[in-house]
């Protein structure tokens, strides 16, 4: 063949490729929504549960779902008007039909009436003359005119109306529980416990996608649509859709007496649910119902559950933070009587005091854990590396540079981006103390413009941006232990109890390879590495207290730890909790690194924290019933310097100004405050 018929036969196949390529091209289909978590949500995994629910029926279309979120008014109105192609979650409204196509039914939420602790029984309710604020655009005409005798308010979102019915502005609130419940766990913590649900006023509501009739296509692709979401349905894809999202609930008892437990899906926890079938042959009128989820949505879904109702749970796995704080509110059962073979004195002190109020202990230790740094040896020395005895920020910096080699396939560095109190704000935390920084000061000043704070955001922001692996945002604890296992990083900065799987030949590809040392300090190594303990806990709203308490002190004892060993092997067993787990030959000798991880446990302490005296106990948190709103809006902010969004110092002014509001609010700096609609804080975007 002729040069140029090759050139010639060569242009004909690439031309065949760009045309596959266009035909196999999805169309963007513009799709408005709105800030309802935990249903839909810009900062949501994957945009909230309806928002996924809705991308995977679109799969197996033509489409993919182009999400812009707005108010919730002008969301349905840009439908309306075809200035966009469909709106979400939209309530169906007859009156509308001749300008949007509805979709089928997407299983969505029951509202209620919302208000205020008044002891009033709910049999007395009377609604004539009562106001009721409802989030203008949400909810159509024929619902509220169920309401009959009450006036009903709109506004612009959820956050205005809770603040008008705070300040007895309005009677009740027209909203879901859960959306209810994160917005006061995110961002009014000093509500929690003050708001109760009307329970007969409950109802139904479906949600749809909506297509504007001014869409060339609506009809078409709305039964295309609802074709792809009845097998959703049908596969049960959409319940485990809603079950990742800590959404789903719980079913009925049929006879035997259920423990509902919720937990962390963390390799410990997992394999204490398997375990667990061994605990259930021994008491056969105990049966299991498990949710297992992200960290993230776990500790969403437990103080979403306690911030208004009488929560589902009989067994919660909670950690140091939770056990310090709930327990002042009364919400965790105290545990008492713990049978002799428990050995409560073998139990790590360091561990023991985290969970332990008023005397007693309010959760029992499942497993402990310092941060460590892990690192390849074989890269180090490749790079003529050698890691110092007790490594600086500035040595960890040296390091990463030397041995980033992507395109190797291995990253310098791997650290916690994943926004969240307990993702990368833990590492956060301990890199400014490390740099000399705290939280608040000993007038609960908050901290955050500091010089400490903006040199260890800055430092993180450069080894991860500059060192780490793509999109370090969208990866938490779990993903990182999976490159770093995988061998895909080269230094980790995160738990000890990720020992056990990465020293493992049967769970890590670089198991004869990893080293550790003492988390990074700067200045100082006061509060430069964490302490935690995922431990159980039963809620004192719990109806099977004793059987709960059982199973608990069963999963957390000696005998439990032996039983691990002798089905996996001692390598995974629960560390960080006893003594006498590590005064075992046995576990000294499967985990070699194990003397390591007990010093620095047991030199960590929540109670001298920080260079500066600090008010407040705890390491990588402060154990203060706002933190968890704080620490969220602060992750958050550091999620927006990694995707280049914020400078550091724009994203620390931003966290000074919440945090300063957030303690206003909650009487740490009682001052005059005005709930106005424009004061409202919001992630919405009006467009």
């Amino acid at each position: 063949m002729s040069k140029r018929l090759q050139l010639l036969a060569l242009s004909l196949f690439l031309l065949s490729l760009a045309t596959l390529g266009h035909v196999q091209a999805k169309t963007a289909l513009k799709v408005a929504t709105y800030e309802l978590h935990p249903y839909v949500g810009s900062q949501l995994e994957q945009l909230g549960a309806t928002s996924e629910i809705v991308s995977a029926a679109l799969q197996q279309t033509p489409y993919s779902a182009d999400i812009s979120f707005y108010k919730a008014a002008r969301a349905k109105e840009l439908a309306i008007q075809g200035l966009v192609d469909a709106v979400f979650p939209a309530v169906y409204d007859a009156e509308l039909s001749s300008k949007l196509v509805y979709s089928d039914a997407i299983p969505g939420i029951k509202v209620g009436l919302l208000r205020k602790k008044t002891g009033q029984p709910h049999s007395s309710l009377t609604l004539v003359g009562k106001s009721i604020g409802i989030v203008r655009g949400a909810i159509p005409p024929v619902i509220s005119k169920r309401f009959t005798g009450a006036t009903f308010h709109e506004k612009a979102n959820n956050q205005i109306l809770l603040k008008m019915l705070m300040a007895d502005r309005l009677d009740f609130i027209l909203i879901n529980k859960f959306t209810a419940a994160d917005l006061m766990v995110d961002q009014y913590p000093e509500m929690i416990g003050q708001l109760e649900f009307v329970e007969s006023t409950t109802l139904s509501v479906d949600f749809h996608l909506a297509f504007s009739r001014s869409f060339a296509n609506a009809e078409n692709l709305a039964a295309q649509f609802n074709r792809n979401l009845n097998q959703l349905i049908a596969s049960g894809d959409m319940q485990k859709i809603y079950y990742q999202h800590g959404l789903s609930l719980f079913t009925a008892s049929k006879g035997k007496q259920v423990l509902r437990v919720a937990t962390v899906a963390n390799n410990e926890m997992l394999t204490m649910q398997k375990l667990a079938n061994l605990y259930q042959f021994e008491h056969p009128n105990i049966q299991f119902e498990w949710h297992v989820l992200d960290e993230n949505i776990l500790r969403r879904r437990l103080l979403s559950e306690l911030a208004i109702g009488k929560g589902q749970y009989d067994v919660m796995t909670i950690g140091a933070y939770e056990a310090a704080t709930w327990a002042k509110r009364g919400w965790l059962t105290p545990i008492a009587n713990l049978p002799d073979d428990y050995l409560e004195n073998d139990i790590i002190t360091s561990i023991r005091d985290s969970l332990t109020f008023d005397g007693h202990m309010t959760a029992l230790p499942f497993y402990g854990e310092t941060s460590v740094t892990y690192y390849r040896t074989d890269l180090f020395a490749t790079a003529g590396l050698s890691m110092a005895s007790h490594p600086s920020y500035d040595d960890i910096l040296r390091y990463a540079k030397a041995i980033h080699n992507p395109q190797a396939g291995t990253y310098g560095i791997c650290l916690r981006g994943k926004p969240g109190w307990g993702e990368n704000i833990a590492l956060l935390s301990t890199m400014a103390n490390a740099y000399g920084g705290q939280w608040f000061d000993m007038q609960w000043q908050p901290q955050l413009t500091t010089e400490a704070w903006q040199k260890a955001l800055s430092r993180y922001h450069e080894l991860l941006v500059n060192y780490g692996p793509p999109i370090p945002e969208e990866k938490g604890y779990k993903q990182n232990l999976q490159l770093f296992a995988a061998g895909k990083c080269g230094i980790w900065i995160d738990a000890s109890v990720a020992a056990g799987t990465l020293f493992s030949p049967t769970t890590s590809t670089v198991s004869n390879s990893v080293a550790m040392a003492p988390a990074p300090k700067a200045i100082t190594s006061k509060g430069s590495s964490w302490l935690w303990t995922w431990s159980l806990a039963v809620p004192s709203s719990s109806k099977l207290k004793p059987e709960a308490l059982e199973f608990i002190a069963w999963a957390t004892s000696p005998a439990y730890i032996q039983l691990v060993a002798q089905m996996s092997g001692w390598i995974a067993v629960p560390p960080g909790t006893r003594h006498s787990t590590y005064a075992s030959e046995k576990y000294r000798a499967a985990a070699p690194f194990s003397p390591d991880i007990l010093e620095y446990i047991e030199n960590a302490t929540p109670f001298d924290n920080t260079l500066p005296p600090s008010p407040y106990s705890g390491i990588q948190f402060a154990a203060i019933a706002e933190f968890p709103a704080i620490g969220t809006q602060v992750g958050l902010q550091a999620a927006q310097v990694l995707r280049g969004e914020k400078t550091v110092e724009q994203a620390l002014l931003a966290a000074q100004r919440f945090v300063q509001a957030k303690m206003r609010l909650a009487n740490y700096h009682p001052q005059d405050h005005q709930d106005t609609e424009t004061d409202a804080p919001s992630n919405e975007q009006d467009k």
